[in-house]
């Protein structure tokens, strides 16, 4: 592993870290905030994962969408089933093919309305163009099997899709969109009943048909899932017998970890003259693998640094393609794809957030959280308000830690200051407001990632204690600590006695608890210096923001 680097002044000492009981202490760090910073992009804000468009037409689907774009700066949402039959695209009558697009219509002018655009998903297939015995995904029934027909009547209704878009919204306005082609292509028999060379056929089709509208519109793929270190995408169907080491070997994190058809994509859309404008994939931090001789799976976590590692991967990959100037984005990523992850619902994956979207900085155009909202339905509806879906809000809209986190990496500055394995301080050119944001995801964690029902709230403490110099005098700051007794919705829930479901007033009390984060003011003294020394608890944030 790569050294973190740290970019300081001539003021910053050199760290010694030593241990004190349970909590990290360090010399003060100095930071000037006159100096030159480095800029950077939000690529945590480009866009962010939903269920399916139908949902997109909830009134609480909307509300929420809105509060993320306000508070997280979300630009741009993904989301299955734009070409599944309850959003009824297509008509089939005595022979003859009617295009629909009022569901979709609907869905984008909301959007829109919104200020978020759509980053398309063309998927899934619409009944009348898949296989008569297509197999189906979700409750809904996705239908993932093609047909030897599939492909031409595919290619007619994205090119009939896409220029409805560019009548109705203008070609200036979709030459902001992304058209991705299709979603987890590699994973047979889950989201495509086909083999890696009927998607390469399905892509082809798909672009052609997006740039015979316009050759500046932008589309991209292969939108596969997870990385793994063995071979068994390699041939045109999954081979479980190829994943036979990771049921053998002691750690897991020392495979050679790849990208899943990334780099066959690339060659055949090079071979075939095709476009890529974008390589999309789904870094989740972790794996299942299947093992024939006993025919039992295994469910892998991998650590801390894995999203960082394979986001290098796949920038190298792309540079050293005939494609090296794609743009990367990474359209699915969580702390794991598992849509009942108690572990979604807690504090720790909100350190997990902020650490790693700050370790790859300058790796990728996007990293989209898969989702935004419990109002998710892969499985159908869930039990409990608190079931470990997804979202990092709620079906009765409440916040989780997640939120805070994207909420608390959109209000960062757009220069880099100052960058160590827990604090980052940045500038906002706009106005030079000094924003930090700083975060304890303790280092006896950083052998996985955290997922399960273990809260995980115990771990090391670390001493936050540095100095901003070169302010102007009696300049404020606010103060926000997230915590496992502070914006933890899951505690407060407890706390009230697990009401399921809960009263509209009880709601209403969790809303407020959801959002009741520590907060303080604080201001520079005369000689224009601030001094911030406090105890980061396990899995905790805290954003210090120039408020004037």
């Amino acid at each position: 592993m790569k050294n973190i680097y740290c970019k300081v002044s001539t003021l910053f000492l050199v760290m010694m870290l030593v241990f004190s009981g349970t909590t990290i202490a360090q010399k003060t760090i100095e930071i000037d905030t006159d100096s030159k910073g480095e800029t950077f992009e939000h690529f945590w804000s480009k866009c962010v994962g939903a269920g399916r468009a139908n949902e997109a037409l909830r009134a609480g689907w909307l509300e929420q969408l809105k509060l993320v774009q306000e508070n997280c700066g979300f630009e741009y949402v993904r989301f299955h089933g734009l070409f599944h039959d309850d959003m009824f695209p297509v008509f089939e009558k005595n022979g003859k093919t009617t295009y629909n697009w009022q569901y979709i219509d609907d869905v984008f002018d909301r959007l829109l309305d919104l200020n978020v655009k759509p980053f398309v998903e063309l998927a899934f297939l619409p009944k009348s163009m898949a296989a008569e015995d297509s197999k189906t995904v979700f409750w809904w029934k996705a239908n993932i099997t093609p047909n030897e027909d599939s492909f031409e009547k595919w290619h007619d209704l994205v090119s009939a899709f896409t220029q409805h878009a560019v009548d109705r919204y203008g070609i200036d306005e979709v030459l902001t969109w992304y058209f991705e082609v299709w979603n987890e292509p590699n994973l047979y028999q889950l989201f495509w009943d086909g083999t890696k060379s009927q998607y390469f056929e399905m892509y082809k089709q798909s672009a052609l048909a997006v740039k015979a509208v316009d050759q500046r519109l932008r589309i991209g793929g292969p939108a596969t899932s997870n990385f793994v270190p063995d071979a068994r995408f390699d041939t045109e169907t999954l081979d479980n017998d190829a994943a036979k080491e990771v049921f053998t070997v002691d750690d897991i994190n020392k495979l050679d970890w790849h990208g899943v058809w990334i780099e066959d994509f690339l060659k055949y859309c090079d071979k075939e003259n095709l476009p890529v404008d974008f390589v999309s994939c789904h870094p989740y931090p972790t794996d299942y693998a299947f093992n024939p001789e006993t025919g039992k799976g295994r469910g892998l976590t991998r650590f801390i640094h894995a999203p960082k590692l394979d986001m290098e991967w796949l920038k190298e990959t792309v540079v050293k393609s005939a494609f090296p100037n794609a743009e990367i984005h990474l359209t699915e990523w969580n702390t794991s794809p598992s849509s009942r992850d108690a572990m979604h619902d807690f504090l720790p994956p909100a350190a997990y957030i902020v650490k790693s979207n700050l370790d790859c900085l300058g790796l990728t155009n996007s990293l989209a959280f898969w989702t935004f909202t419990d109002i998710f339905e892969e499985k159908g509806g869930a039990s409990s308000i608190f079931h470990g879906g997804f979202g990092m809000i709620n079906y009765q809209g409440l916040v989780k830690p997640s939120y805070h986190a994207y909420r608390m990496l959109h209000q960062l500055g757009d220069e880099e200051l100052f960058k160590n394995d827990y604090l980052f301080v940045s500038r906002k050119s706009e106005n030079g407001k000094i924003v930090a944001l700083a975060y304890n995801y303790p280092k006896e964690y950083y052998g996985s990632v955290p997922a399960g029902n273990n809260k995980l709230e115990e771990g090391t403490s670390r001493v936050l204690d540095f100095t901003l110099t070169g302010l102007q005098a009696g300049k404020m700051f606010k103060i926000e600590i997230l915590d496992k007794d502070h914006g933890n919705i899951h505690n407060s829930w407890e706390a009230l006695g697990k009401p399921e479901p809960p009263t509209r007033e009880q709601i209403k009390v969790m809303k407020k608890a959801a959002n009741a984060l520590k907060t303080e003011l604080v201001s520079a003294d005369k000689d224009g210096n601030l001094s911030i020394k406090h105890e980061i608890t396990p899995w905790s944030l805290v954003l210090i923001e120039q408020i004037n």
